[in-house]
């Protein structure tokens, strides 16, 4: 680094990066509290749904928005206050910052300022749900809110019948019926699943059962609140190349296209999506 560089950093702000409750107001931490009293300004996706919590917790910093429509506008103002020796923190409107929410283009400019960036750890509603869901989290996917439409949202739904690990991902209440009634028609129909919504707040629920039945329940009426959806990864299973060319030989007599052999040995045979195009297309080489 050099001597500029160097003497940048030391007489810089610190960026900090502060968890704040998604729900219960009690799960605020005395570290983060400490630093939104002692920081010169605060930045917040929506300051009016901020004001409750500095309310609650008797902060008077001045809070400033940034958010996705004026975050390309702000940053260097931020950054130059920082420069300048004044220490800012980040919160989200509630959890953890950047997590699907605005922020990485600030982070990403301090650091390429020389400015330390600092997390205060607390609430994020994806660990909430997964530590309550009961499924196992000895390694997990974070997949954020999933595309509306599109092939992106096709490709998305393949990743997660393929993934051979614990998936995590937000969704709108009013979408929760048709993602998981895509996932039934992907072929993760039996997966074990949880619906956690409205989480550490009054009407707290964890709904278990496999993804067809949810997507039965939800199908019925919408959930309430916020919710996050937690999906089992796939289970292993053992099968042999000659198994898979038997079932692709059939269906082919069948007149399944390739696309129908794919989706069928990956769905219900367990075949990895790059074995499955292989096989489904040799009969086209």
């Amino acid at each position: 680094m050099s001597s500029a560089k160097a003497a940048v950093r030391a007489e810089s702000g610190v960026l900090f990066l502060v968890s704040t409750p998604i729900g219960n107001l009690g799960d605020m931490s005395h570290r983060a509290v400490e630093v939104l009293f002692s920081a010169a300004l605060v930045v917040a996706e929506d300051t009016r749904h901020s004001r409750r919590l500095f309310d609650h917790y008797r902060i008077a910093t001045p809070l400033s928005s940034y958010h996705e429509h004026n975050e390309a506008k702000e940053t260097p103002r931020l950054i130059a206050r920082l420069l300048a020796g004044d220490s800012i923190a980040l919160i989200s409107d509630a959890g953890t910052p950047l997590i699907s929410d605005p922020g990485s283009r600030l982070v990403a400019a301090a650091l390429e300022a020389q400015v330390p960036v600092v997390p205060v750890p607390g609430a994020s509603s994806v660990m909430a749900a997964l530590v309550g869901s009961g499924l196992p989290l000895e390694r997990f996917t974070f997949l954020g809110f999933l595309p509306r439409k599109g092939k992106e949202r096709g490709e998305i739904m393949s990743e997660i019948v393929d993934s051979r690990v614990t998936v995590v991902l937000f969704e709108a209440p009013n979408r929760v019926s048709a993602t998981l009634e895509a996932l039934v028609t992907a072929g993760a129909g039996q997966r074990r699943a949880v619906v956690a919504r409205e989480l550490t707040k009054k009407f707290e629920e964890f709904r278990r059962g496999s993804v067809a039945e949810l997507a039965s329940v939800y199908g019925k009426a919408d959930p309430k609140g916020e919710v996050v959806l937690v999906i089992a990864g796939a289970e292993a299973r053992t099968v042999s190349e000659g198994d898979l060319n038997n079932a692709a030989n059939k269906l082919r007599a069948e007149g399944k296209s390739p696309r129908d052999v794919m989706d069928y040995l990956v769905s219900a045979l367990g075949a990895s999506r790059n074995a499955a195009y292989k096989i489904a297309h040799e009969s086209e080489a």
